[in-house]
């Protein structure tokens, strides 16, 4: 990894880099003094976001954290950690800030592997990079098994959703971001409460985004996660199903067609067609009490046969197909030959 200077260092004419550190704040005041103490010094600007949190998290680090990069954010209401993360992204924006990385305010995540997360999007190799706790075996036995199953089961439905199938641990939370990719996401779309991780990958990879997995391990003490694996799983089912769907027909069908997307149309009719024509054909012999002719079975059993096997060629065309190059890389080309009416800057 290059050292701290390196990481300050001009980005193609963009000058000196600008990492910003966005930390939502709610019932975590007596972790922030030494969180804040373990944020290194290359750290451009840190913005608190107090959301509208009833131990007054931002008037404590006014009053008590002696930092000048300490900037506090107030929500007068609940937001939400998503709310909060979006109430930071939009003013880091602002600010010029050139990537944003986001950590929660309990003290579960280690300010010192910040350099992990920054160094493939300054290296030009990520959009988005975000934590994985499940790449190491040994340090995954340290989780608690119901955050572990947890984890698991809504990792597999994100890698439906999203279409980053090789992404894991998608409610991991310790997360970076190019500013020209954060200023393309819709904010007042993206889900602000605990579905706000798996939202933002399915955002991401609607722009194509290129996102990296950065092997991390989360500390474990004594504090409590507000995040119910079982009051929430089927909440997220819905919401990534919503999102699947939405994926399948922007990538396949509004902005491109492909032979997958001939594969999906074509099988899903076939298993339709034979499921109809099987069933009906079985109640009609159960009501008139007669053999169904092996014809008929065949006619009913080929076409389901036949799109199962189309679907599972699209599942495998969906999961085999990467993005390569980083969408910031592809901003700056496309910014050196500005256009009228230019569609990536318009919302999903």
């Amino acid at each position: 990894m290059k050292n701290t200077r390196s990481m300050q260092e001009s980005d193609e004419g963009r000058g000196e880099n600008r990492i910003a550190v966005v930390i939502p704040a709610y019932k975590v005041k007596r972790h922030l003094e030494d969180l804040f103490a373990r944020i290194p010094s290359y750290v451009w600007q840190i913005y608190l976001i107090d959301d509208a949190c009833p131990e007054n998290s931002g008037a404590f680090a006014e009053k008590h954290i002696r930092d000048t990069r300490l900037r506090v954010l107030y929500h007068k209401v609940n937001c939400g950690v998503g709310g909060a993360v979006m109430t930071g992204y939009r003013q880091a924006i602002a600010d010029g800030a050139t990537v944003i990385v986001k950590i929660d305010g309990d003290g579960q995540m280690d300010p010192k592997l910040i350099p992990y997360f920054i160094q493939p999007i300054l290296d030009g190799q990520a959009d988005y990079t975000k934590g994985n706790r499940f790449l190491d075996i040994e340090k995954v036995k340290k989780m608690p098994k119901v955050r572990l199953m947890g984890n698991a089961t809504l990792s597999f439905m994100s890698k439906f959703s999203t279409g980053y199938w090789k992404i894991f641990d998608p409610t991991n939370g310790y997360t970076a971001i190019h500013t020209s990719v954060a200023a393309l996401l819709p904010f007042e779309k993206i889900s602000e409460r605990y579905f706000f991780e798996s939202d933002m990958l399915f955002r991401l990879n609607t722009f194509q985004a290129v996102v990296v997995d950065i092997p991390m391990e989360a500390v474990y003490a004594d504090e409590q996660s507000n995040l119910k694996i079982k009051k929430i799983v089927f909440e997220f089912f819905c919401k990534h199903m919503r999102n699947y769907f939405k994926r399948i027909f922007y990538n396949y069908y509004l902005r491109d067609m492909s032979a997958a997307s001939v594969e999906l149309l074509v099988g899903m009719l076939m298993i339709i067609f034979g499921v109809y024509y099987g069933v009906s054909n079985w109640i009609y012999s159960m009501q008139y009490d007669i053999l169904t002719p092996t014809g008929t079975i065949m006619l009913s059993t080929l076409p389901i046969i036949l799109g199962v096997q189309l679907l599972l060629s699209f599942l495998n065309a969906d999961m085999s197909t990467p993005f390569k190059q980083p969408l910031h890389a592809r901003l700056r080309k496309k910014d050196a030959f500005p256009v009228e009416n230019d569609a990536f800057n318009k919302t999903q």
